[in-house]
């Protein structure tokens, strides 16, 4: 019994193959293949503090939403160009580990069809060297006094920093907010007066007290106002859980909940907070992780 079923189920499927030979031959098209979703990648280097930009695209159909995860975070994607394209804007944190970090999406064509990928990208290692400052003492071991502060301002930088604005406002880019140039690079092992501190999660640019600081990218005005380290501070959403924030300025020319474009005046370079002298530190944060501007600039840039 069962050989005659093995030879009927062969004898079947040969018709069938030449069945369908005669089909093609007589101009019969074949099926069409089902959409695929297509992820790639673009970025200075696949290094602990960079910016990585991610770009999705389907083989067929029009994409209406992607979404997923990156470097164990997760990432909400815009539609940018070309068109059909659609993009996200992720970081990777200094504390991640060298090796293969999955990037999952999930995504939804305009007739509801869902669409899925997963890719692996490889974080390499990469040494940071150390800066040692010496600043005011109180900025090391701050006075009973302002603890309080200290905590209260804590607290309010995590709740502005851990929002998520609907939508990207980035449209044309990113640009530098000063022309200075770079004075302390992103990544540094922090030594003040002579004890370790976190690492330099942004970048200081030269500039004499008073030069006009601008907007980086189009954003909301989240924060305002002086802080104890980082003295005298604005912080801008540019939406999707990326941050601008731009710190030790001698004044302050924005008001909280105030829409600028790239290029706006906030501020002006000072020597507010922690410092050693005057000059503009500037932390851009994707998320939880903060990267290197610079990187965000190679990858997003107003030229670009």
């Amino acid at each position: 019994m069962t050989r005659i079923r093995t030879a009927g189920f062969i004898a079947t499927a040969a018709a069938l193959v030449v069945a369908a030979a005669a089909l093609l031959s007589a101009g019969q098209a074949a099926p069409p293949r089902p959409p695929r979703l297509d992820v790639s990648h673009a970025a200075r280097a696949l290094v602990p503090g960079e910016a990585v930009l991610l770009t999705f695209t389907a083989t067929s159909g029009s994409l209406t939403s992607v979404r997923g995860t990156a470097f164990g975070q997760p990432f909400t994607a815009y539609p940018g160009a070309p068109a059909g394209a659609w993009h996200a804007l992720v970081g990777i944190d200094l504390s991640a580990r060298p090796g293969p970090a999955a990037v999952e999406v999930e995504a939804r064509l305009a007739d509801g069809s869902p669409l899925a990928a997963k890719i692996s990208l490889t974080i390499a290692p990469k040494t940071f060297a150390t800066r040692r400052l010496t600043v005011a003492p109180e900025f090391v071991t701050p006075p009973p006094a302002e603890q309080a502060r200290i905590e209260r301002e804590r607290l309010l930088l995590n709740r502005v920093l851990s929002a998520m604005s609907p939508r990207h406002l980035w449209d044309d880019g990113f640009g530098r907010p000063v022309d200075g140039e770079v004075i302390s690079v992103f990544g540094v092992r922090s030594v003040f007066n002579g004890e370790a501190r976190a690492p330099h999660r942004g970048i200081d640019f030269r500039g004499a007290t008073g030069t006009p600081v601008r907007a980086p990218a189009r954003g909301v005005v989240v924060l305002a106002e002086p802080l104890y380290f980082s003295g005298s501070t604005v912080v801008l959403d540019h939406g999707l859980g990326v941050f601008s924030m731009l710190a030790h300025l001698s004044r302050i020319d924005v008001k909280s909940g105030s829409l600028v474009v790239r290029g706006d005046p906030v501020g002006a370079i000072g020597a507010t907070g922690r410092v050693t002298g005057p000059h503009l530190h500037w932390t851009l944060r994707i998320g939880p992780a903060a990267v290197d501007p610079l990187s965000v600039l190679a990858i997003a840039g107003a030229a670009r």
